[in-house]
């Protein structure tokens, strides 16, 4: 393999869901092959299904995947990741071989949220109070002097994975506790921000669009649909727009790719958080959908060095809706030609197979299937979207036999 000449995309493990696969095939679009690297292709699909070629190594440890790719030579035309715990990774190799790739440093600062709530406030972005935490009392006495809603959160992660508003100290306490006990020991207790909740989608210091992001019942932040642009106020769309502009700047970022989350409470925008990467919960699609604006091609051509289309080809509003797996069991039944074929929907897909086993873990990893829907107007788009997702059908069966459907 290592002896081919063809010019390679180098991709540092991937997303298991979502936009992984599509960064293979905007490269093979390009003309240039993908290469994964991984420590198990099994967790990949896409990786037999659309023949990517693999190596198989410790992508834990930077140093080594920056020596493998040192290693392919002059065949290695970009690296990169669409996994945000390996942007740092891909970055570092990238410019260990002089290619194009954001700052790996600026990337680190920006995934440890502690660190990046104590640069933001520094530089004057707003956003909530935050105290990084060590343990299980120090948290609940920030509650308590809080003395109401409070939110908790992992130094490091994505998804909203361990991210929960708490009332009072014990919620807090049984909220911050798995998250101490495993690395790197340290957590954070927020502000509660209310408001609605939006992210502002940017590519090196350019503001692609803002979406509006639909949250679930408390306590958790589970992300159930989305829609793109959002329906907003110029006034307001400006002020969410240069608030995660001013982000960036303080965090070192503004190459490539960034997602940047934001409440506009009464007091005006303040940031949730900042990802150095493309969104996820498909929005990359929605933006697609909506504007014609790829921003998975545009993320590659920018790692290729190559031109970067932004300019976008359409005006429309798309939204989103994601079904959840109401409860655990095993996939008897899966159907989704009555959403594909209501008005306005552009995608409809089930992510699970009849046969397969689901379990419910309050996270995004309950979504088991989603439907996008496009009109001229965003209202539009949610009503069709919505009403196409209760004709999405799957079929849970419990252990002791009883089949229900998803939520």
């Amino acid at each position: 393999m290592t002896g081919t000449t063809s010019p390679r995309l180098v991709l540092v493990e991937s997303n298991t869901t979502g936009s992984g696969r599509e960064f293979c095939a905007r490269a093979r679009a390009l003309g240039v092959e993908p290469l994964l690297l991984t420590r198990d292709p099994r967790r990949y699909a896409y990786v037999e299904q659309d023949a990517i070629p693999h190596l198989v190594t410790d992508t834990a440890d930077r140093e080594s995947v920056a020596a493998l790719c040192r290693g392919l030579g002059g065949s290695v035309a970009g690296v990169t990741s669409s996994s945000e715990y390996f942007v740092a990774t891909a970055a570092a190799a990238a410019r260990s071989l002089g290619l194009p790739a954001p700052d790996p440093e600026a990337v680190d600062r920006c995934r440890d949220k502690a660190l990046q709530r104590r640069i933001l406030a520094a530089a004057g972005v707003p956003g909530p109070l935050s105290r990084e935490v060590r343990s299980t009392a120090e948290g609940a006495a920030l509650a308590r002097v809080a003395g109401g809603t409070v939110v908790v959160k992992p130094v490091l992660g994505s998804g909203s994975d361990g991210v929960r508003a708490c009332s009072g100290p014990a919620e807090t306490a049984e909220a911050l506790r798995p998250l101490l006990d495993a690395e790197p020991g340290r957590a954070l207790v927020e502000e509660y921000l209310d408001g609605p909740e939006f992210s502002v989608e940017t590519f090196d210091e350019r503001v692609v669009g803002v979406t509006a992001k639909r949250l679930g019942s408390p306590p958790r932040f589970l992300e159930t649909g989305h829609e793109h642009p959002a329906d907003l106020a110029p006034g307001a769309e400006r002020a969410l727009a240069e608030t995660a502009l001013a982000a960036l700047r303080a965090l070192g970022l503004g190459w490539g790719p960034a997602h940047v989350e934001i409440r506009l409470t009464t007091a005006g925008p303040r940031i949730v958080e900042v990802n150095p990467r493309l969104a996820g919960g498909m929005i990359p699609a929605l933006v697609e959908a909506a504007t014609g604006v790829d921003l998975v091609a545009a993320t590659v051509a920018r790692v290729l060095g190559a031109p970067v289309p932004l300019e976008p080809t359409r005006s429309e509003a798309a939204a989103i809706r994601f079904l959840f797996a109401g409860q655990a069991g095993t996939v008897a039944l899966v159907s989704t030609d009555g959403a594909e074929r209501s008005p306005g929907v552009v995608r409809a897909a089930v992510t699970v197979r009849e046969g397969a086993r689901v379990e419910v873990t309050h996270s995004f990893r309950d979504r088991i299937g989603h439907v996008i829907a496009v009109a001229p107007r965003p209202a539009r788009a949610v009503a069709e979207a919505e009403h196409a997702l209760g004709l999405l059908g799957v079929l849970v069966s419990r252990d002791d036999d009883a089949a229900l459907p998803a939520d």
